[in-house]
């Protein structure tokens, strides 16, 4: 199964991990990664932490675990490619509908971030060697 369908069909969350230059590390809840192809996913992001984190390290992980039990899931090794701020497209994307909570973030400044999918492995297991 592609990577891509993968993540049509899985239910579950996700959760991003960057660090800073200097290493300080931040995690956040993410949604599922948009695919441009099978090597390349984008992420909606606000101008916050995880954002920052990639001016100055172009590298994240994504962690995803599915909710049907169990430790069933994929984690992704990312390096950022490029980026655009409150493209047209970010709305085209959005996978959930706008709330009243929502309305600070309409005048928020948006990225669509690109990222190479360096490495996929699966939530548990695949010894890797460090």
């Amino acid at each position: 199964m592609k990577l891509s369908e993968y993540f049509e069909q899985a239910k579950g969350f996700g959760v991003m991990a960057t660090a800073d230059a200097d290493g300080r590390v931040n995690a956040a809840v993410y949604a599922k990664p948009h695919f441009c192809d099978e090597e390349t996913v984008a992420f909606i992001m606000a101008d916050r932490l995880t954002h920052k984190n990639l001016e100055s390290n172009s590298h994240a992980a994504y962690l995803f675990m599915e909710s049907r039990g169990g430790f069933i899931g994929k984690r992704l090794y990312l390096a950022k490619v490029r980026e655009e701020k409150n493209s047209e497209l970010v709305e085209k994307l959005r996978r959930r509908k706008r709330t009243v909570r929502d309305e600070d973030a309409k005048s928020g400044t948006r990225y669509l971030v690109y990222f190479h999918i360096d490495k996929v492995l699966p939530l548990i297991g695949a010894r890797e060697k460090p």
